[in-house]
């Protein structure tokens, strides 16, 4: 037995093919349920895809795709939505874990892992990759405002607010950071008037968490590496706005329901905070109106495609449409309860230590289905 195992582990992984290529540009850019399937070829197999310089490699080629989930009363299906070129219409809403027990609803997401907002005023943490899932230890009275890695630590941490709990001074509100795994409670860094940013969504962006109040000519900046916050200056927008991002530029999208238009924005210039009016689109709502049903004004996002160019998901009743930069429909998906949620899912494979050291935590067990 050692003399086959020997054997095998000489062997190269596949005929005609060197280890280095097979493993760095094959095995490296396949998705991750493709990749664990790989895993029971063989002990080297299995051994080569496991080794964490090539899970955070693997990671890095993962296509970050725009968010979607199926929610009925029973279960919540976590949809990343490819609109890549090529793929099948089958893949585009399929979805890659389901979870019961709910209702669940994302709140943060960063490096593949979700942060639900729970009906008990509780949070969780979930990887729809590994299908590892716990508690998180936010106290009460305090709120998520954003997940995130500390440079250089590659810490995972959560940003909260707790909530004034009375007029004494040690009982007023304020930001905190939670270390996750650490074991040690929240600890306040102060500001007060990030309350403003509570049960608001975050933009995880050149690491920073970004957040854009509608009707507000400025963006809350918050430094993963700093922990400090900070205003940015953006354009003056109209209601039901949007951040997102395009080859490495930050844009805000603004609908104007009265006008049926979208304005997109660039930073041109992130540091100068210099910003551009990179398009303006007309839609055709109400055409859309009649053929798909009412519009959903606040379930609209805009997603870079895979040729670097722009498209636009919009929410009619139970239909998401998929809309080019001159308002022509490219795509309709229909789907009772399935919803858009601003995020990002880039999937990973990678291992957390702070993962087993959170309450209720399970893989591959209930409330997955």
């Amino acid at each position: 037995m050692a003399e086959a195992a020997s054997a095998e582990e000489a062997a190269p992984l596949h005929p005609g093919l060197p280890d280095e290529i097979f493993i760095w540009e094959v095995l490296v850019r396949l998705p991750p349920k493709a990749l664990l399937r790989c895993r029971a070829v063989c002990r080297v197999w299995r051994r080569a895809t496991s080794a964490r310089d090539f899970l955070l490699a693997h990671h890095a080629c993962q296509p970050a795709l725009p968010l979607l989930y199926v929610y009925n009363i029973e279960s919540l299906d976590i949809i990343p939505f490819d609109r890549r070129a090529g793929a099948a219409a089958d893949d585009q809403l399929r979805p890659v874990a389901r979870l019961g027990q709910g209702p669940f609803r994302a709140i943060a997401s960063c490096d593949g892992l979700l942060v639900f907002a729970m009906s008990d005023c509780r949070f969780s943490l979930c990887n729809p990759a590994t299908r590892q899932y716990a508690r998180l230890p936010v106290p009460p009275g305090f709120v998520p405002l954003g997940m995130y890695s500390r440079s250089p630590t590659g810490e995972y941490r959560l940003l909260l607010y707790k909530f004034p709990t009375g007029p004494a001074p040690d009982a007023q509100g304020g930001s905190c950071v939670l270390v996750l795994g650490s074991g040690q409670p929240p600890r306040s860094i102060g500001c007060p008037d990030a309350r403003e940013l509570a049960f608001s969504l975050s933009f995880l962006f050149r690491g920073g968490l970004h957040w854009h109040k509608e009707q507000n000519e400025r963006i809350v900046v918050f430094d993963t590496t700093t922990e400090l916050f900070r205003h940015m200056r953006v354009p003056v927008v109209s209601r039901c706005t949007n951040l997102f991002e395009m080859d490495g530029m930050l844009g805000v999208s603004s609908f104007n329901y009265a006008a049926a238009t979208i304005d997109i924005w660039m930073a041109q210039d992130y540091t100068s905070e210099v910003w551009c009016n990179k398009y303006h689109i007309e839609l055709p709502v109400a055409k859309l109106t009649t053929r798909f049903g009412r519009f959903n004004t606040h379930g609209f996002g805009v997603v870079a495609s895979s040729d670097g160019h722009l498209l636009m998901l919009l929410k009619f009743s139970d239909w998401l449409l998929q809309v080019d930069m001159d308002g022509k429909l490219v795509a309709s998906f229909h789907c009772k309860g399935l919803a858009y949620t601003r995020f990002w899912l880039k999937q990973t494979l990678v291992s957390h230590t702070f993962f087993p050291a959170l309450e209720r935590y399970v893989v591959n067990a209930k409330p997955f289905i």
